[in-house]
């Protein structure tokens, strides 16, 4: 595939964005289990939302009749998979793959958030 020089460009953060169908309740789910902090909203009422944590940033957009595809839509690493992990039970979310070594170098799970939204959760191993 040829390039052009836009490929020699330094690339600056990129961010996944998750439709969720309530902001509010997305927000208590990513701050309780994972610490993010909301660091700026759009919208009255609210219709998008970043959050923050380190080097993590996750933007939600609200999507009345939005529905998750069933596919991974993030990837995350964390210092500490199996507290990951725990944090997600104790809140109730939906576990779609066990903790697990995996044979490329994560210790790795994937939960379902309360919309369905599937993210990989992986510690270097």
């Amino acid at each position: 595939m040829p390039s052009d020089n836009s490929t020699n460009q330094r690339l600056g953060r990129i961010a996944a964005t998750l439709g969720v169908t309530d902001i509010h309740r997305s927000l208590q789910i990513y701050h309780a289990v994972f610490g993010l902090e909301k660091v700026f909203e759009n919208g009255d009422p609210v219709g998008f939302m970043i959050l923050k944590k380190d080097d993590a940033e996750l933007h939600l957009s609200l999507q009345k009749t939005y529905k998750a595809p069933a596919f991974n839509q993030a990837h995350m690493l964390v210092a500490d998979a199996d507290a990951a992990l725990k944090a997600c039970e104790r809140h109730g979310l939906r576990i779609i793959r066990h903790l697990q070594d995996k044979d490329y170098g994560l210790r790795a799970f994937v939960f379902a958030d309360p919309d369905g939204n599937r993210i990989d959760v992986g510690q270097i191993i």
